[in-house]
């Protein structure tokens, strides 16, 4: 998309798309914002690492805030000055690749053990 097609949504848009598309997300201060809750530092690392390859394979870079068990996503596109598609894209793909839980699936992946601690690494939402 060149910059000329790049649309900035108005607020009201921002937020209904948020409650029908991604309703852990929030509209605060021109970004949509999620944060991550991980186990600790093991699983705040992995969840950086996933969005910094989605972010790079779709040449659109998130601004990241970290500590030992939550990561923060805030998605704005500078060129549009304002929450484009380009967000709203890169948003769900974060969203559907962090929060994919293989065990529920009850296929071949079984997801890691919900028993021990030691391999816990997302708080996944309710």
């Amino acid at each position: 998309m060149s910059k000329a097609e790049e649309h900035a949504y108005a607020d009201a848009e921002i937020r209904k798309r948020l409650e029908d598309e991604l309703p852990h997300w929030r509209l605060e201060e021109g970004w949509i914002r999620r944060t991550y809750r991980t186990q600790g530092w093991k699983g705040t690392l992995m969840v950086i690492n996933t969005i910094g390859h989605l972010a790079e394979a779709a040449w659109h870079h998130p601004d990241l805030t970290a500590s030992y068990a939550w990561v923060e996503v805030r998605l704005q596109t500078h060129t549009a000055k304002g929450i484009t598609d380009k967000d709203f894209q890169l948003a769900k793909k974060i969203e559907d690749v962090v929060m994919w839980q293989p065990g529920k699936e009850g296929a071949a992946l079984e997801g890691t053990p919900a028993d021990d601690q030691r391999f816990a690494y997302i708080k996944y939402d309710k």
